[in-house]
Formats: structure tokens, C-alpha cells, sequence
């Protein structure tokens, strides 16, 4: 059974290339079929596998996409069911071809090797900022 910080790793390790090529089979099965995406903001939490397929296939869609992405962890901190990463992420907004580079901090809980929770927060001012989307 993998940890909460093999879990992480490797589900960070498979968003950019597998995401960009649409397979994401690999990718899901690392994600809890009752999952909760703690999105705050106007979207509120996200409940389950179709939506967290529904947010990837967004960020990788048409004029709202991005490509060329790419996720650094600078540091993490794991317990045997909790995960913490620091990164950093860039990437091409398809639309307009400008280039984006912002840091953000997630956390996962996993059971049985599965995502069950995760939180996100990235510095989405600077990248509205970066993209000329303000």
C-alpha cells in the first residue's frame, strides 16, 4: 500500500503528461471514487470522481487551457495518511500563448493508497496578472 507521500508524488508526476495526452486512467486510479476536492471560493467542494475528471478536462480544454505544464515540489511534509507540497507551476495558456509561473501549497488525506480529500491554494492573482487576464 503507498504512503500519503507516494500517493502525492506520483499523482504530481502524472498530471502534466498524462493530462496533456488525455489519458487519465493511470492518474485516477489514485483518486477515491467518493473523493472531496475542497475547492473554496464560489465553486465550493467537488464530490467525487466525475467531478475531479471534469476540473483536469477543463484546465487542459480549448481557449481556457493551459499546456506545457509543469509542477515542482520544493518541499514536502508527509504522515502516514496526510501529504503537504509546496510548488511551484508553470505553464502555457493555450489561448493566448503567454507563459505563467505561480507557487501554491495542496494537501491530501489518503486511505487504502486512494485520495479521499485534498486542498488547494495557488497564487491565482499572480497568474491572472502574468496571463493578462485582469
Amino acid at each position: 500500500m503507498l504512503t500519503a507521500g507516494e500517493v502525492h508524488r506520483r499523482i504530481i508526476e502524472l498530471y502534466p503528461e498524462v493530462l496533456a495526452s488525455g489519458r487519465m486512467d493511470e492518474a485516477l486510479a489514485l483518486i477515491d471514487p467518493d473523493v472531496i476536492d475542497h475547492r473554496g471560493g464560489t465553486d465550493g467542494d467537488h464530490h467525487g470522481l466525475r467531478d475531479w475528471r471534469a476540473k483536469w478536462e477543463q484546465a487542459f480544454s480549448g481557449e481556457t487551457g493551459f499546456h506545457d505544464v509543469s509542477v515542482t515540489v520544493e518541499q514536502n511534509i508527509s504522515t502516514d495518511d496526510l501529504s503537504s507540497n509546496i510548488y511551484l507551476s508553470r505553464g502555457t495558456h493555450t489561448a493566448s500563448g503567454r507563459r505563467y509561473e505561480v507557487r501554491g501549497m495542496d494537501m491530501i488525506r489518503v486511505r487504502d493508497g486512494r485520495i479521499v480529500e485534498h486542498w488547494a491554494i495557488r497564487d491565482t492573482v499572480a497568474m491572472r496578472h502574468q496571463l493578462g487576464l485582469d
